[in-house]
């Protein structure tokens, strides 16, 4: 950030500086801001708050920076200045488009208010992906504008660096999984996650009880967990077990391990599972079943001597807030590309730490809603730690400029200290990588009308 030092200025400058940048509505036309960094290319110095209006909305879709495409947007304002957001990823750009019509001539500073306009066409999972790239792309706007970091705006930040857990892709042997999570502590990463399910339990006789109709994952995946009918056996357990025992000595007991997809079973399963998981000393099991059984995630947690967590498809702070109050969780995970954006997920975390409940952070995608997912950590005093999805993606930090790199330096983040989220786009690498058949921040004049008539109206 600028150094506003008494040496540079006199008190009546910087008083004059601080009331224009606090006072926005006020700042004429010809007013200048302090220098931002040359890093960040999209700072308006002269800027003028009060006449600033959203005019366009365009999007790119990049493939494999992490598990599926990523659609990014891009906000534009009558002033030059634009703002940056992300689609949660298996998420189509269609969700955000549809959101132009809605926002076209406002002014994107009045972040909260754009917010609650659009808010009623997020839900749960996917569903909200939209909403949420819009408010990452507002709260950009507004960081570049006043010029500072997002974090700044959402109280200041409680730490410098994130702490990212390192996802970790499946293998079909104990052995083969528990060298993934080595190199992966070998790389600098604090915290690990593996994924250790029913797909490993294939082939195993004697292991897994199914209904014999279920002949792929897909069907298994279509119903919530009490309802498949799959139980483990002992066997099962033992067969879990053993992948974990290697890991835990691959990595030993000084880093906090996870775990998540244990597979569509029945509570009485998971049950047993978690007490065998006891010996691994494991910070969590995950999406056990779907959150919304919060009874029986009670039930889960209050028998487990093994940690749980859920959250990444919850999108209203309510629900959330019911797990919390509950204990139905021992904690909470949202996907901020799913729980509402930046503020919302800021608000979540507060909220939770009022019951006492830690906040980890579900993330995959590029590295615009990772910079939006670490603002917003940075500013929550009860967050663990955020997920990764692309740690081997080798272009995945060279999507971005403007940035401190590598962007994960041995298993953390810095928290930037430039305007906005702080990165700009690499528009070469960018368009190295997008979708087959797909433009790059093409016009998009068909979604400047309402494509139906569904607000919530009050009579």
């Amino acid at each position: 950030m600028p150094d506003f030092t008494i040496s540079k200025f006199n008190r009546r400058s910087v008083l004059r500086s601080s009331m224009a940048m606090l006072a926005g509505g006020l700042v004429s036309s010809k007013a200048t801001y302090a220098e931002a960094q040359t890093s960040i290319k999209n700072v308006n110095l002269h800027s003028s708050p009060s006449t600033l209006k959203i005019t366009d909305m365009r999007y790119c879709v990049v493939v494999k920076p992490g598990p599926s495409p990523c659609p990014i947007i891009r906000i534009d304002t009558n002033q030059g200045v634009y703002g940056l957001g992300e689609v949660r990823d298996v998420a189509g750009y269609q969700y955000a488009m549809v959101l132009k019509s809605r926002i076209l001539g406002e002014n994107p500073l009045n972040v909260d208010y754009l917010f609650e306009k659009i808010s009623q066409f997020g839900g749960i999972s996917r569903q909200a992906g939209g909403v949420c790239a819009v408010e990452m792309a507002l709260w950009d706007i507004a960081g570049k504008v006043y010029n500072c970091p997002v974090y700044q705006m959402l109280g200041g930040k409680w730490r410098d660096t994130i702490r990212i857990y390192a996802d970790t892709p499946e293998a079909d042997t104990p052995q083969e999984f528990a060298a993934i999570a080595k190199e992966r502590k070998d790389r600098g990463l604090t915290w690990i996650k593996v994924d250790i399910g029913t797909d490993l339990l294939k082939g195993k006789p004697g292991t897994i009880m199914e209904p014999s109709d279920q002949q792929t994952i897909e069907y298994d995946k279509r119903l919530p967990h009490p309802f498949t009918g799959n139980e483990l056996t002992d066997k099962g357990i033992a067969v879990y077990c053993e992948y974990m025992s290697a890991i835990r000595e691959a990595i030993g007991y000084e880093t906090p391990l996870s775990t998540d997809h244990l597979g569509h079973l029945g509570v009485k399963s998971i049950i047993r599972l978690a007490r065998a998981y006891e010996r691994f000393n494991l910070e969590w099991i995950e999406d056990v079943i779907p959150w919304y059984y919060t009874d029986l995630l009670k039930e889960i947690t209050e028998a487990s001597p093994t940690p749980t967590a859920t959250g990444e498809d919850i999108y209203e702070v309510a629900d959330f807030e019911k797990l919390c109050a509950e204990h139905a969780v021992d904690k909470i995970h949202p996907d901020l590309a799913t729980s509402g954006g930046i503020l919302r997920t800021h608000k979540i975390g507060d909220m939770a730490y009022k019951y006492g409940v830690p906040m980890a952070m579900h993330f995959a995608g590029t590295p615009v809603s990772c910079m939006a997912n670490v603002h917003c950590a940075a500013a929550t005093r009860n967050f663990l730690a955020l997920e990764n999805h692309s740690l081997d993606v080798a272009f995945w930090q060279d999507l971005v400029t403007g940035i401190e790199k590598p962007i994960i330096n041995k298993g953390f983040i810095k928290v930037p200290d430039t305007p906005g989220l702080g990165i700009t786009l690499n528009d070469d690498e960018m368009k190295k990588h997008l979708k087959p058949g797909t433009g790059y921040f093409e016009p998009t004049p068909m979604w400047n009308e309402k494509q139906s008539v569904d607000d919530q109206l009050f009579s």
